[in-house]
């Protein structure tokens, strides 16, 4: 292995230390202090996880929605239905009670 000649053999020390100390220092800027730093970005990642399982929640919700539109949309006696359970609509000189099961879903079978 041949010899560097001592003038290269220092510049390379000294390159080498200037990319070391430039290396941590950029490694500092972006783990700490940057506005993006690993922090920020953690949170960030955290947060998106949940609001993607809030995502599949409201899907879920939209689903439900849109079926009961249907069902309650497609007839008027069904209308009428869903507006007195839901909303404890009546006929002034009427009472209104609805009979539910253990998960809270009418008993009266649809038409």
């Amino acid at each position: 292995m041949a010899q560097l000649p001592t003038w290269l053999s220092r510049l390379l020390v000294h390159l080498r230390k200037f990319y070391t100390g430039t290396l941590v220092a950029w490694l500092v800027w972006i783990i700490f202090i940057d506005d993006n730093n690993l922090f920020v970005l953690l949170e960030n990642r955290q947060k998106m996880k949940e609001l993607e399982r809030d995502l599949g929640y409201y899907k879920e919700q939209v689903k439900l929605v849109k079926k009961e539109h249907k069902e309650v949309f497609g007839s008027n006696a069904m209308l009428e239905k869903w507006a007195r359970e839901k909303y404890l609509m009546r006929k002034p000189t009427e009472d209104v009670y609805v009979i539910v099961d253990e998960n809270g879903q009418s008993i009266e079978k649809e038409e």
